[in-house]
């Protein structure tokens, strides 16, 4: 059996809780067409050993936007990015950076994606402080108020609540929860009926805020050396997207009437913000608050597993 036909399938701890049924069906499609072997980490520190002693297996992520987020920023770390293909299912309420990468929705969809599909080389954001960006940057870091408390609220990676004790097992020394096998599952009917229902009760009892623009801020850019706006010209935003063949795509929204009041629209392939302190949106990142900031495009310095 070859290796794209053995799989390691790493299932976020928020997946499990709130979609249960969604993991259920990935599961099993993925062990219909390949040996898989599922390993339930409790916690970031799993996560990243299950991550960087997956062997020959290919790596399926399965979650939301942040457990491939946090997926892809462990392998960096490693220096293991580039000789690892990563595939991905969706499962979770936020989706909006896979489905921009051309992860199909749902369940059945994605998981046959990682099956059929073929790996595609993508550009990487990296900066300065070994960060990665998947999707766009944004400067400031929200335009909605309330944004950066909700962030807050979810507490840092893989700091949700322990699971059950249900099949635990030891592998390779990681302590979290492995299911060898085709489509090994573990019932988590009950914890998936509890999140649903708290997260009624939130949608009942929490007013949603108005949006709140962000202030004009003063902010020195540079795009390759070059400056591109002074602290002299205050800017709205700023939004930084690895847009392919090497290079960025940089957009700046300056803060100004008239004739020249569009937006400023350039490539690059280094992005240097500078300025008072402020913070930034790395995919759904919220990061900062810092003084200065540069960012570099990595070409095709990432696999991800896409459909044909």
């Amino acid at each position: 059996m070859s290796a794209r036909d053995q799989l390691l399938v790493v299932i976020d701890p928020v997946a499990r809780r709130t979609d249960g049924e969604s993991v259920r069906i990935a599961k099993d499609v993925l062990g219909a067409g390949a040996a898989v072997r599922v390993c339930l980490p409790e916690g970031p520190e799993d996560f990243t050993k299950a991550l960087v002693r997956r062997g020959a297996r290919r790596l399926v992520v399965v979650g939301d936007d942040r457990a491939l987020l946090r997926a892809v920023g462990v392998l960096h770390r490693e220096r293991d990015l580039a000789g690892c293909g990563l595939s991905v299912v969706p499962v979770g309420a936020a989706q909006t950076l896979t489905r921009g990468l051309g992860v199909p929705a749902g369940a059945v969809a994605a998981a046959r994606a990682v099956l059929e599909g073929a790996e595609r080389r993508l550009d990487l954001l990296v900066d300065d402080s070994d960060g990665v960006v998947l999707g766009d940057l944004r400067i400031p870091s929200v335009g909605v108020e309330g944004a950066e408390e909700s962030e807050g609220a979810e507490g840092p990676e893989g700091a949700e609540g322990s699971e059950g004790s249900e099949g635990d097992a030891e592998a390779d020394g990681v302590s979290s929860r492995v299911i060898t096998g085709v489509a090994g599952v573990a019932a988590e009917g009950h914890a998936w009926l509890r999140s649903c229902q708290s997260f009624v009760r939130t949608l009942a009892t929490r007013p949603t805020r108005p949006a709140r623009p962000a202030p004009p801020t003063r902010l020195r850019i540079e795009v390759d050396g070059v400056m591109l706006v002074g602290l002299d010209q205050p800017v709205e935003g700023v939004r930084v997207t690895a847009g392919g063949g090497g290079l960025a795509q940089v957009e700046v929204r300056r803060s100004s009437v008239g004739a020249d009041a569009g937006p400023m629209r350039v490539r690059a392939r280094t992005v240097t913000v500078s300025g008072a302190d402020f913070r930034y949106r790395a995919d759904a990142v919220v990061a900062g608050p810092v003084r200065t900031r540069t960012w570099t495009v990595r070409p095709m310095a990432w696999g991800l597993t896409l459909p044909r």
